[in-house]
């Protein structure tokens, strides 16, 4: 496409009217916000390990009690969104969130869908709208928009997990808040078995038009025999989950979708190329994240994200299974008719 014009080509005086009326020239900034063919990500290929986060996090609950933190998090951030943005990418908000033994997380609600995959610890639980969800490794839980929520530990030791939010989406929009509640025990645990596990294969995985959560408590358990017995089944190229909503079967949240893939021993997974970013954690494994040029080796409790159209490639390095939780932005960019797929550019 033709160069266009800059505002170094226009009249300093023309510039500074413009200004003075809250008036920009379009095309200067046109093929930045409309660039031919492939979007500018400021999305960047970033790992966070968890070797690194956890004595930070560990030192953080030594320096601030809960009761000033309420919740005590560390953000992983995206240097290419700057980290005073707080973003994993343009529309997933991660952090790394810990409770002690003994504290109380306040209950409250807010306008930001979330989920949290829980990497360490037990002992713990979530209340969700009076429903308590036990906190055990791998699993997923969670607390949709606008429901009550609170964090309690009754157990002996540190439990940490993964929040992954829409924030930076709902932040954007202008529409972002919080309410404090009281604090409500868990009245009744949670039943995922009047439904089954709540996953679906990702190649069956269709939708309809209806939205409820049924199932607040994806236990990881479940998730890993359903990867299991796909692996052990038919033969199929990518082994992995979807985790959605089993009276809809839409996606268990709105905005952001969640699954999770095993890899069989010594497998290399070549995913399509996608407009959406992807959030990897690992939940056991060995597994190298190729995305394009940048190569990240990753370890149990790693996290790592790509962003859009990038050539992704999934090696697990040892002769056992690995497991990965999923998180992308494809939910929200199928309602507004923006996603799409691409051939890879690396073959």
């Amino acid at each position: 496409m033709e160069r266009l014009a800059t505002l170094e080509d226009l009249p300093t005086e023309y510039v500074e009217a413009l200004t003075a009326k809250n008036l920009v020239p379009l095309w200067p900034s046109l093929r930045d916000v409309l660039p031919p063919y492939t979007p500018k990500p400021r999305t960047q290929a970033t790992a966070w390990k968890y070797q690194d986060i956890r004595p930070l996090l560990m030192q953080a609950g030594e320096l601030t009690p809960i009761e000033k933190a309420e919740r005590r998090v560390l953000v992983l951030a995206n240097p290419g969104h700057t980290l005073d943005n707080m973003r994993a990418t343009s529309i997933m908000y991660l952090g790394m969130q810990l409770l002690l033994p003994g504290e109380w997380a306040p209950s409250h609600r807010h306008v930001p869908n979330a989920v949290r995959l829980i990497v360490e610890g037990n002992g713990a639980y979530t209340s969700v709208d009076g429903e308590k969800c036990e906190m055990e490794r791998g699993d997923l839980i969670l607390t949709p928009s606008g429901m009550w929520h609170e964090h309690s530990h009754d157990g002996d030791s540190e439990v940490v997990w993964l929040d992954v939010l829409d924030l930076p989406l709902v932040y954007y929009s202008e529409t972002s808040y919080v309410e404090e509640g009281e604090k409500v025990k868990g009245e009744h645990e949670s039943n995922p078995k009047i439904y089954g596990p709540g996953l679906v294969a990702t190649e069956n995985f269709q939708r309809n038009d209806t939205i409820e959560y049924p199932i607040l408590r994806y236990p990881w358990v479940d998730t890993k025999k359903s990867l299991e017995s796909i692996a052990a089944g038919k033969d199929v190229d990518m082994v992995q989950v979807t985790y959605v909503n089993p009276e809809t079967g839409q996606d268990a949240q709105k905005i952001i979708g969640f699954s999770a893939i095993m890899l069989r021993p010594n497998e290399v997974l070549r995913l399509p190329r996608r407009s959406c970013a992807i959030i990897f954690h690992i939940i056991e494994g060995d597994v190298v994240v190729d995305a394009d040029d940048v190569r990240h080796e990753l370890i149990a409790s790693d996290t790592s994200c790509a962003p859009c159209f990038a050539n992704i490639t999934l090696t697990n390095q040892n002769d056992t299974p690995a497991f990965i939780f999923v998180a992308d932005e494809s939910p929200f960019q199928k309602k507004l008719g923006l996603y799409s797929e691409r051939p890879r550019t690396d073959v």
